[in-house]
Parts: structure tokens; sequence; C-alpha cells
């Protein structure tokens, strides 16, 4: 097979790497995905750093042996702590994490350059929305909360929950005397709730990191001369566990019942 035409892998500790997966082909119908969900051992936000850097590294290492032409870490917290270690390893293919997409995008939404952040207690402990932005843009002001419940909450299908709105009001009240007009949703899943979001703060611009990522692995594509040219393109499935969640999950977001293998130990 032509190199422009092997398969883009995306890999995520659950299901909110898939909104990452649809962001791409709303946008690279021509592209063909290689997706894993590592579910056995999600979430990785509550989990140390060293032990996220091995199980990053492993489900890359599983993805890269599928003949693939680009990796997408479509995980925030995979990205704040294993990024440069999943570079250094692959060193022949474009790797792409989140927060850098997520990060320019919000800059450029924001006109008060004032941006709230939320993610998993361990990509907010990173500092890598901080750094990133604060690199770009040194005058901007970055305020950072961790809101461990919600992927939790969102793998479990309480989207539309009232504990749901209740949580999540409480968590953004932290950013009602922040003076942001740009929240930054540091994870993955957050998309999923995005609609929430808008109905409890109408007033803030919402940046998804998904459609972001999406954005930037077109650029990057096109970048490496790496755009397909095969008009038959497939998507494939891939997770160390399952469960009815995460099947119902993957219509919600990608509209149809897709087929998903499981590969014990890959990660």
């Amino acid at each position: 097979m032509n190199s422009i035409d092997l398969p883009i892998g995306v890999f995520d500790s659950g299901v909110g790497g898939l909104t990452v997966v649809k962001a791409i082909r709303d946008i690279l119908s021509n592209e063909s995905i290689i997706y894993f969900g590592d579910l056995a051992h999600l979430p990785y936000g509550s989990k140390g750093a060293k032990t996220v850097r091995t199980l990053a590294l492993n489900v890359s290492r599983f993805l890269y042996n599928q003949g693939i032409k680009m990796l997408v870490v479509a995980c925030n917290t995979a990205t704040s702590n294993a990024l440069p270690y999943i570079i250094s390893e692959f060193k022949d293919i474009p790797v792409i994490g989140v927060v850098e997409p997520g990060s320019r995008e919000a800059l450029s939404v924001s006109e008060k350059k004032r941006i709230g952040v939320i993610g998993t207690t361990r990509t907010i402990s990173s500092n890598s929305y901080l750094e990133t932005i604060t690199s770009i843009l040194p005058t901007a002001r970055v305020f950072q909360l961790p809101t461990p419940t919600l992927v939790p909450l969102i793998e479990d299908g309480w989207i539309n929950h009232p504990s749901m709105y209740m949580i999540l009001d409480d968590y953004l009240s932290y950013f009602d005397d922040k003076d942001i007009d740009t929240l930054l949703l540091g994870c993955t899943h957050y998309p999923l709730i995005k609609k929430n979001i808008r109905l409890l703060r109408p007033n803030f611009n919402i940046v998804d990191s998904a459609d972001s990522t999406a954005k930037y692995v077109k650029s990057m594509l096109e970048k490496n001369n790496l755009m397909s040219s095969n008009n038959s393109s497939y998507m494939k499935f891939f997770a160390s566990d399952i469960s009815e969640v995460f099947i119902d999950l993957t219509k919600k977001i990608l509209g149809d019942y897709i087929e998903i293998k499981i590969v014990e130990g890959a990660a």
C-alpha cells in the first residue's frame, strides 16, 4: 500500500477519543483510521504520570505495528504526560497531541485573552495548557480547574442526568469571578457535554479540543504530503475491554454501530 494511503492511528483511554475520530472524518473523509480505546485502564486522569506514560507507549506501539502514517494521541492526560516519550520512540511518523491545537484555538477566539481550562486531575496538575498557552502569548491569563467527576459520569452514560448539571454548574462557578471569555475543554470526553456547558454558561466561547486537533491533523498531513488519495477509506476499532455504555456512546458520537475487536494485553 502507498504510504499516503496508510491509516491514521488514534487512541484514548476510553470513548473520548472518538470525538476526535468523528472530527477527523468530518473534514478528511478520504482518510482511514484505526482507533484504540484502552478501556481496561480508564480513566488515565487519576493515574500517576509514570503509569500514564507506560500505558500510552504500549498503545502507541500496538497502533504503530498495525501500519500507520500518523499517530494522534487523542487523550489530554496522555498528551500532557507522555507525548515527548512517544515522539522520541516513533521518529518516522508525525505524532500529534491535543494540547497545542486546543491552546492555539483558544487564543485565537479569546478577545480578553483570559481563558479557563477544565480537565482531568492529571492533565491540570501537569500545567500543560498553562505552559503552552503562555509560551505562545506570555500576557495571556489562564485559570485551570480539575474536574475529575465528569469523565466517569460521561463514561457511565449520565450526560443528561440532573446530577451532571448540578456537578457541572458547581465546577463552572469557579470561573464566575475570573472574567474569562473562553473555556477550553481540556479532555476529549468533554465535547459530549458541550451542550450542557452552553446551557449553563451561554456567554463562554467553548473550544473543543477534538475539532481543533482535527484541523491540525489536516494541516500536518498537507505539510508532510500525506493526504490520502484513497476513495475507499475505512475505520477499524480496537479496545482492551468493552462495556455496553461504551457501545452506546460510540453510536451517539459516530451515529452508527461499529464493530470493536478486543485485544487483551495490548496496553
